[in-house]
């Protein structure tokens, strides 16, 4: 009666394509793989960190959409990618609670996220156990640094793009004989100490004197004793790290008490649209490394500013490339089991679409699971858009000298 009723449904579904002109072109060996492949995305989608969430999402769906629209996987018979999209809130504990229940309960093959260094380290530990992959723009030297096999990390790490801050800025400003006094302030979370130990490490290499090294909370309040210490400090540069609201902070009180030695910030708060609408033109000229911008490639990113009506984003941009390189690696493995998509991406190189977008134009991984073509930028406000201005090799336009 079984193999009565399995022949019945074979004509039936026979019987469907042939309606819908597509027997021939998708073998039945490809049907039973045709179902929507789960993939999960962990963001802070609400509390302080909710626009870097949003962003970091819309470009992941901006990915999704374009790839199911086109024809879905085709190593897969034309699965379609569905989303599982839940909100890390800005807790550890909280993200690694929504990766277990994304992984036990929704079936994904693959993680992405969590965009905050903290939150994406909670969420490793629960991945690496399942051994599921995870896939992130996060900058900790942490999440490639601890000897995990499924763990994809497309940016360079964050001692790296503190290095890069300093000597870009360096570079730009005209070597240490310009410059040999230097103030470092980030925030005290994975994101801030990784590359705060990035801009020591330079600044010593560099025999430039750091006159003020200070660590402060996230979401202070009241920088009016950072302010002070830096103007006690004599430093012809400073180097925040922070994200939005402390940058905010930051930016306008230097401006409005005139001390107006180069800002060069560490990304994060420093590289979103809402940076300069807050901030008007006290945000112009001011530099921030970035771990890729969208000028880079910006008839791929454009597609983005038609969709959602803003510049593409750092975060937005990576996280579409791990979407997009995910992606890839489930067509190359022909299968969306977590341990041969975990293998494609480790053997495989991404030149083709988003990961053109990147620095060099290509995503690989080490043995690590670090991005070895990524590489940052230095990129500046000019006129309310970022330009990357620094190395020489990605520029887009040049450096406009009110802060450097």
């Amino acid at each position: 009666m079984r193999d009565s009723q399995n022949s019945t449904d074979r004509r039936l579904a026979l019987k469907g394509l042939a309606a819908a002109g597509l027997v021939g072109t998708l073998p039945l060996s490809a049907l039973s793989q045709s179902k929507s492949v789960n993939v999960g995305v962990i963001l802070p989608l609400s509390g302080a960190n909710a626009q870097f969430g949003i962003s970091s999402r819309q470009g992941i769906e901006l990915v999704v959409e374009e790839l199911n629209a086109a024809g879905g996987l085709k190593a897969l018979g034309g699965a379609k990618v569905n989303l599982v999209v839940a909100d890390s809130t800005s807790a550890p504990a909280n993200a690694a609670t929504v990766a277990q229940r994304m992984i036990g309960e929704n079936d994904c093959c693959a993680i992405i996220g969590a965009f905050a260094s903290s939150l994406t380290l909670a969420v490793q530990e629960v991945t690496e156990r399942r051994r599921v992959p995870l896939l992130t723009m996060s900058y900790s030297d942490q999440i490639t640094g601890r000897g995990f096999k499924n763990v994809f990390q497309v940016t360079s790490k964050g001692s790296v793009i503190g290095r890069a801050q300093f000597n870009y800025a360096l570079e730009l400003a005209g070597g240490a004989s310009k410059v040999n006094k230097v103030a470092i302030m980030f925030e005290d979370t994975a994101f801030g100490t990784s590359t705060a130990n990035g801009l020591r490490a330079a600044a010593k290499a560099a025999g430039v004197e750091i006159v003020m090294d200070e660590a402060y909370p996230l979401g202070i309040t009241d920088v009016t004793p950072l302010i002070n210490k830096l103007r006690a400090s004599k430093a012809q540069m400073v180097f925040p790290v922070s994200y939005l609201n402390d940058s905010l902070l930051i930016v306008r009180a230097l401006r409005q008490q005139r001390i107006n030695i180069p800002i060069v910030g560490g990304s994060a708060g420093y590289v979103i649209p809402d940076f300069a609408q807050a901030l008007g033109e006290y945000s112009e000229g001011v530099l921030s490394i970035c771990s890729a911008n969208y000028d880079l490639d910006s008839a791929t990113t454009d597609r983005y500013r038609k969709r959602f009506k803003s510049i593409m984003v750092h975060e937005a941009q990576e996280n579409a490339v791990a979407m997009d390189v995910l992606a890839q690696a489930i067509n190359v493995a022909k299968s969306a089991k977590p341990e041969d998509i975990s293998q494609a991406l480790r053997t495989t190189t991404f030149n083709q679409g988003w990961a053109k977008t990147m620095t060099n134009g290509q995503v690989r991984f080490d043995e690590t699971g670090l991005n070895v073509h990524a590489e940052p930028v230095m990129v500046q406000w000019q006129n309310k858009e970022l330009v990357t201005v620094w190395p020489q090799k990605f520029a887009k336009g040049k450096l406009i000298t009110r802060n450097v």
